[in-house]
């Protein structure tokens, strides 16, 4: 079994290849409709704390130690995981995001953990 986890911004349009749909943030994206979002699950506990967010400040330049700094936050939650661990060991998921850089931001970073702690097929 294949493990697809996909990061999407959360004002692109639902496809149905999106499989499971979690929105990862701590705030609802600005100006977006609930029932226009079609989010399975919103995992607010998953998202960077406060701190860790306004440090970060979405700078390339400290990306490396915003993942490190946020997978020790993720490592102490392991329970929070557990949601997108069996979404994801049961078909594509999808980690919703509002920020602006698709290639920076908390979601992205949450992919790359999740996929180093699943189980290989």
């Amino acid at each position: 079994m294949t493990h697809r986890i996909r990061t999407k911004r959360a004002y692109g349009p639902p496809a149905p290849q999106d499989g499971a749909r979690f929105l990862v943030d701590r705030l609802w994206p600005r100006g977006l409709r609930k029932e226009d979002a079609r989010i399975d699950g919103w995992l607010r506990d998953l998202a960077p704390t406060d701190a860790l967010r306004r440090w970060f400040g979405h700078d390339p330049a400290k990306w490396s130690e915003f993942k490190r700094r946020y997978f020790a936050e993720l490592d102490r939650k392991p329970e929070a995981l557990r949601p997108l661990l069996e979404a994801a060991r049961k078909g594509p998921v999808t980690l919703v995001f509002g920020a602006r850089d698709p290639d920076h931001n908390n979601a992205v970073a949450l992919k790359e953990y999740l996929e180093a702690h699943l189980p290989r097929p």
